[in-house]
């Protein structure tokens, strides 16, 4: 198993779409084998998924996440957990012992008048950071 998660400073990274950072743990016999940061600038809020698959995620940890980026991780293959904030390492942690703290409904809420639908305008170039008014990266 190998579990991603949004990251930054340690923390669970809120907002998957500008998710620069993302720390992999590699689980063995539900035990955390290691762990890497790895970093995703230049990937691009509609690849992130990709980028996840290509890195062997099979599982992800965020904050919040669009409807685009939630479909883009279900056809990857990806098992979701949204909704959780706090200390990455904790959260894993959580996670392989069934008390993770998370909210399967999370979506992004917060966007701006005039924004597009998460999943409306994948692959036209903007990167993963490069844009901070919503959480799925619209403009």
């Amino acid at each position: 198993m190998k579990i991603a998660v949004t990251y930054e400073n340690g923390q669970i990274f809120q907002h998957f779409g500008h998710c620069e950072n993302f720390k992999f743990y590699t689980v063995e016999n539900n035990q955390i084998q290691s762990s890497q940061v790895v970093n995703a600038a230049g990937s691009g809020h509609g690849a992130l998924a990709g980028f996840l698959k290509n890195n062997g995620a099979d599982t992800l940890i965020c904050g919040g996440i669009g409807g685009g980026a939630r479909m883009a991780l279900a056809d990857a293959g990806i098992k979701l957990y949204p909704g959780a904030s706090g200390d990455a390492d904790q959260a894993v942690a959580a996670l392989l012992n069934g008390s993770l703290n998370y909210d399967p409904d999370t979506m992004c809420s917060h966007h701006h008048e005039g924004d597009h639908d998460c999943g409306s305008h994948n692959g036209h170039g903007h990167h993963c950071g490069e844009d901070k008014q919503g959480c799925c990266g619209n403009h």
